[in-house]
């Protein structure tokens, strides 16, 4: 299920200042990438943030993973 970034993710100017947040709550897209660093699972991150939908966490989590998998497949190879 590939997701449309921006039913996911936003940024208005009027919202935190311009922050990236998950659309529709105050809560900031770097704040779910930091709970994934410390070790938080989705559930954790979910627990604490309940604006935030189990859709938009699952779809940044694709979007990012196909990021990642299009850059690395457009990058030269390492010789």
């Amino acid at each position: 299920m590939q997701s449309d970034p921006a039913s996911i993710a936003c940024s208005d100017p009027s919202v935190l200042g311009g922050t990236v947040v998950f659309c529709g709550t105050r809560v900031p897209f770097s704040t779910f990438i930091e709970y994934l660093e410390g070790g938080s699972t989705v559930d954790g991150f979910l627990a604490d943030f309940p604006s935030v939908s189990r859709e938009q966490a699952v779809g940044a989590l694709e979007l990012l993973g196909t990021t990642m998998i299009e850059r690395i497949a457009a990058a030269p190879m390492a010789r």
